[in-house]
């Protein structure tokens, strides 16, 4: 395998495109304001427009870090999730815990009318939708993970994570159904995604919840590289596969649970980004691929996050479009260059 020192300079790349990418995503948005006052605004400078100043610390900054913690966070979960399951089609979403956030959402969100006693929470809005897409999609892993200690195939528990997906969609199909206007246009709107609108306090504890998720990535670097050749592979290097799964799993739930908790199901990162960057790498090995893959899904989601904005425009396009329509063609152009896929 290629040294990890001889992707310096490549990470070096990384490093400055992310802080274009974080410094060019705060300079835009709805209200005009220079590039000089940008810049001096954040090394400490006082601005000729007070208002700059506030625009820029209480929503522009923690937009950007909320992007970062989004896009990073999700491609690295979808590595993982690749990795684990040795299929180029795994996402971060495999395993049910997206639709387990969604379902939390929908049942705030849609069955307010239907069950009486969530009404009173329906009224706490953002911070009331954060807890309830919580609780949703870590009783979903809760329950992943009391399945993967009694199955031992991986893909079981594959298809078992799919099922649950199919399950809660199908429930919230449901809720849709016997809902008004009001509620369905409350509950696209967050399924739209977002990285804005989050407090400070609220940044932080999705940081705390992603840092927990990367942690446990790095720590498993050595068992993902084993399951790149087989279960029965990792197992003769004395790999624990029920302890090794569990931790991957529970790192994944972590990331990919409290994202869509906090910013709403975004598609796309988590499934793409690990292929672009292995293409970009021409590498397999995890201590490359954990870092590159989450500083190429925090520039990514910047990028989008600064063109959903529509500079100059009060317009916010869905974030989830933006993804998708960047990012799709370029994977599909790599892949029909190399032709062929690392599974």
């Amino acid at each position: 395998m290629p040294k990890v020192k001889s992707y310096r300079f490549s990470f070096i790349l990384l490093l400055c495109l992310l802080l274009v990418s974080w410094f060019l995503n705060i300079s835009f948005g709805s209200v005009s304001i220079p590039l000089e006052a940008t810049f001096s605004a954040l090394f400490g400078g006082k601005l000729s427009v007070e208002s700059w100043e506030y625009i820029i610390w209480s929503y522009r900054v923690p937009k950007a870090v909320t992007a970062i913690l989004v896009g990073g966070g999700l491609a690295l979960s979808g590595l993982l999730m690749q990795t684990l399951f040795r299929n180029p089609l795994a996402g971060p979403f495999v395993l049910g815990i997206s639709s387990g956030a969604s379902l939390g959402a929908a049942i705030l969100l849609l069955g307010a009318s239907l069950l009486s006693g969530l009404a009173v929470f329906s009224f706490l809005n953002d911070i009331s939708l954060i807890i309830a897409a919580s609780l949703g999609s870590f009783l979903v892993l809760l329950v992943v993970m009391l399945v993967a200690n009694r199955v031992r195939d991986t893909m079981a528990l594959l298809i078992i994570g799919l099922m649950f997906g199919s399950v809660t969609s199908a429930i919230v199909s449901v809720l849709a159904y016997f809902s008004d206007a009001e509620q369905l246009q409350r509950f696209i709107f967050w399924s739209y995604g977002s990285v804005g609108n989050l407090s400070w306090n609220q940044v932080l504890l999705l940081a705390g919840f992603v840092f927990i998720g990367v942690l446990l990535s790095v720590v498993s670097i050595k068992k993902l590289n084993a399951f790149l050749l087989g279960e029965n592979y990792a197992q003769s290097l004395g790999v624990s596969l029920k302890k090794s799964r569990l931790i991957i799993i529970t790192a994944t739930g972590l990331l990919a649970g409290a994202i869509t908790a906090f910013a709403g199901p975004i598609a796309f990162v988590g499934l793409a980004i690990p292929h672009l960057t292995r293409q970009l790498f021409n590498t397999m090995e995890h201590k490359v691929l954990v870092p590159a893959v989450f500083m190429y899904g925090a520039i990514l989601m910047l990028i989008c996050d600064s063109i959903a904005q529509l500079p100059n425009s009060a317009s916010v396009l869905p974030i989830n479009a933006i993804t998708s329509l960047i990012g799709a063609p370029v994977v599909i152009w790599l892949l029909v260059r190399k032709r062929k896929l690392f599974f």
